[in-house]
């Protein structure tokens, strides 16, 4: 079975097969997770996101991973909090959904996600993690060739909510 982990730290100096970019629409790079993965990686990752015309929301696109340990990273784009009356809560499931599979069809064993949407785009952390760690949950079990799925968060609030929703 798929083995759920927490982590606190820089998404970008792990050493997994795909690594999670919580990007914008653009896939161009921007504040954040995305800068920071954006910068770690290198002028090529900007290079060949430009030939993938962009990301809608909920959806997920795949690049190299050049200058990061990772050898790939599936971008994105979570959506903007409204207040939970845009359909917030599916779009952000679809994100994890997606990102997961797009893992398991290329037969990828580790992927790494950071937290999305809860950033400048103002989801409630709470209410996200419990969304990702759902996705993750009813992913797994299926799952054939993923074998971690890595939760990576940089902030304290972050670290103590997932510990809870995973009885750490």
């Amino acid at each position: 079975m798929t083995k759920l982990t927490l982590k606190k730290g820089d998404i970008t100096k792990l050493k997994v097969d795909v690594i999670v970019n919580a990007a914008n629409s653009s896939l161009l790079g921007g504040g954040g997770v995305d800068g920071a993965i954006h910068r770690a990686a290198g002028p090529g990752l900007l290079a060949e996101c430009k030939t993938l015309g962009g990301c809608p929301v909920g959806e997920a696109k795949i690049t190299s991973g050049y200058n990061l340990l990772a050898k790939f990273i599936i971008h994105t784009v979570g959506p903007v909090w409204h207040g939970g009356s845009d359909n917030e809560e599916k779009m952000l499931a679809s994100c994890y959904r997606n990102s997961l599979q797009i893992a398991e069809n290329l037969k990828l064993k580790t992927i790494a996600f950071p937290n999305i949407s809860t950033g400048v785009y103002c989801f409630p952390k709470r209410e996200a993690a419990k969304i990702a760690l759902a996705q993750a949950y009813q992913f797994r079990e299926n799952a054939e060739f993923i074998k971690e799925i890595i939760f990576v968060v940089f902030d304290d609030e972050n670290y103590v909510i997932y510990s809870e929703l995973l009885g750490l």
